[in-house]
């Protein structure tokens, strides 16, 4: 099987390193030819390919002659604006039609924290632009399947990284992360199962209180601890379901629960 990752960064890299261990020819694409490289030394056949938002790069059409196409590329909404992404995949769209299967990677920021429990039926922010990327690759009429994922971390990103030594008043708050050895584990149990046309929420199934991610964290890694005062009890907020997931494909989380997290610094 031919697998290509469009956009090969901080989980599109490892995801086409481990795809290749499971013996697939793995296509891989990167912004600048200097990144190329880096991924041919991977042993990934590696693709210059950038959308800006238009494609340029080099031999587009032997990259898209693949089985399966992953969309790993964020839209990056505060840096170029809310339809960048959108003119980016609109680009990508006569290169797509002749792509059997594609994984589209969106994330469960598109629903709003309102104090809910939210599964693959709940209500979406309509105008987000993900949700808005989503129903644009729903117009190709193929096997898509769009994973929604919480927060990814692992390895270099540590959660109480980014609030150690700071007064925060979110730590009643639960999360809803993903480990990245699940975000690829998941994607490769989806293509290998043939898990198509669906739409997954994917977090780890426990959802501990921000607070005790942060301690943990901070003890096991040596960090300042933040500073935690009261949690409003307006404080919007929400939790990701995943049981969809895990009832329909089977998956076994690696870490399900952010407490059981490895990273390292």
């Amino acid at each position: 099987m031919k697998i290509s990752i469009l956009g090969c960064g901080w989980l599109g890299r490892p995801l086409a390193q481990q795809l290749m261990v499971k013996g697939y020819e793995v296509k891989g694409s990167a912004t600048s030819p200097e990144k190329a490289l880096i991924l041919a030394k991977d042993g990934i056949k590696a693709y210059h390919l950038a959308l800006t938002p238009v494609l340029t790069g080099d031999d587009f059409a032997t990259f898209f002659e693949t089985d399966v196409l992953v969309i790993a590329i964020p839209p990056r909404t505060a840096k170029w604006g809310t339809q960048f992404h959108l003119e980016q995949l609109q680009a990508l769209l006569p290169w797509l039609a002749n792509v059997p299967a594609i994984v589209y990677i969106s994330s469960t920021s598109v629903y709003p924290d309102a104090q809910q429990i939210a599964d693959e039926k709940s209500a979406v922010i309509e105008d987000s632009t993900l949700i808005q990327a989503e129903r644009l690759l729903q117009t190709l009429h193929k096997n898509l399947t769009i994973v929604r994922f919480g927060g990814l971390m692992g390895y270099d990103r540590i959660p109480a990284k980014y609030f150690s030594g700071k007064t925060i008043n979110t730590g009643a708050i639960p999360v809803n992360y993903i480990h990245r050895d699940d975000a690829i584990g998941a994607i490769q149990w989806i293509i290998e199962q043939n898990y198509w046309n669906e739409t997954f929420n994917i977090v780890s199934p426990e959802h501990p209180i921000r607070k005790d991610v942060y301690i943990n964290n901070c003890e096991a890694l040596g960090l300042a601890l933040p500073v935690f005062t009261a949690t409003p009890s307006d404080l919007p907020f929400k939790v990701i379901s995943p049981d969809y997931f895990i009832q329909k494909t089977g998956y076994q989380f690696v870490y399900p629960s952010p407490l059981q997290y490895a990273y390292n610094e």
